[in-house]
């Protein structure tokens, strides 16, 4: 469907309604340079099981901005951040009574690390999945190189040193070149995807790094609720969380920093980035956040 959002710009939202007696409606926000279509087998799993779920494409992504893939007017990260509130308060009222969760991966983790500071009164629990702890100078180089790239190149061209930088220094880490997954079909399928693997704008990188830079503040720890359930959940060799170190970094700063009381770490051992769609442990890995929207129902 599209969904207009809180300035007009029509979003395209996937959605997965075929559950009988639902008791939960699952918000999926996705990774960059890939889509919400990407989600079908595990919106349809937890369709299964009683849970209706969303997801849209994000701006510069996706149905969203086919033509314009990584740009978008406007903050693409504050901006798509404000989306998901609009989207979840569509979903309450659609399904009102049901609780509303957020699952968040990769650049869809940040924004849902942004959106529980800012909107988490809405959702009754957040998975963060692929995600880390990003206050380092990375964060701090990144944007200045792409305030250069927007200077001197123009804000819609592809930022093609900032990806070296980050994917490209990922995939150094494995023999095959693929920090993606451990599956080589999920790998294969992403990159015959042409609405997958894109380079983004350095303007979207620009808004993304400002959008980093506002997390882990004393503003943001105050916004956050304390007793939200909160799920961290990655590969245990995902270089997205420094090989799990970053991952652990963040369940740090909310158990400790920031005095949350009900937030959990899950690692799977052996899978990369994109653990959801790896074929090995499949069960496992789906039944741990299935897990997790079923106790927080209650």
């Amino acid at each position: 469907m599209l969904f207009k959002s809180f300035d007009g710009k029509e979003i395209f939202v996937h959605t997965w309604e075929d559950a009988r007696s639902p008791r939960g409606v699952v918000q999926i926000v996705h990774g960059m340079t890939e889509h919400a279509a990407r989600y079908d087998a595990f919106a349809r799993f937890l369709n299964e099981r009683g849970f209706v779920v969303a997801a849209d494409d994000h701006r510069g992504h996706g149905r969203t901005d086919g033509d314009t893939l990584g740009w978008c007017k406007g903050d693409m990260f504050a901006d798509t951040v404000r989306d998901e509130a609009a989207i979840t308060d569509h979903l309450s009222e659609k399904y009102e009574g049901l609780p509303c969760f957020i699952f968040g991966f990769s650049y869809g983790s940040f924004l849902t690390q942004s959106y529980i500071s800012q909107y988490g009164g809405k959702i009754a629990g957040a998975v963060i999945g692929g995600s880390s702890y990003k206050k380092d100078f990375e964060v701090y180089l990144g944007s200045v190189v792409a305030a250069l790239g927007k200077a001197f190149c123009g804000e819609k061209k592809p930022a093609r040193f900032i990806e070296k930088l980050s994917f490209g220094a990922y995939a150094k880490k494995f023999d095959d070149g693929e920090w993606l997954s451990a599956d080589a079909e999920n790998n294969a399928r992403y990159h015959a995807d042409p609405l997958c693997g894109f380079t983004c704008s350095h303007k979207f990188y620009a808004d993304f790094f400002r959008g980093l830079k506002r997390l882990y503040t004393k503003q943001y720890i105050a916004g956050l609720p304390k007793t939200l359930p909160v799920l961290l959940v990655s590969g245990a060799e995902d270089p997205v969380g420094n090989m799990s170190k970053g991952v652990k970094k963040l369940y740090r700063f909310y158990t400790e920093k920031a005095g949350m009381q009900n937030v959990a770490l899950r690692l799977f051992g052996g899978s990369r980035h994109e653990f959801l769609n790896e074929a090995d442990g499949r069960e496992e890995k789906w039944n741990a956040l299935l897990g997790f929207f079923e106790e927080n129902c209650k």
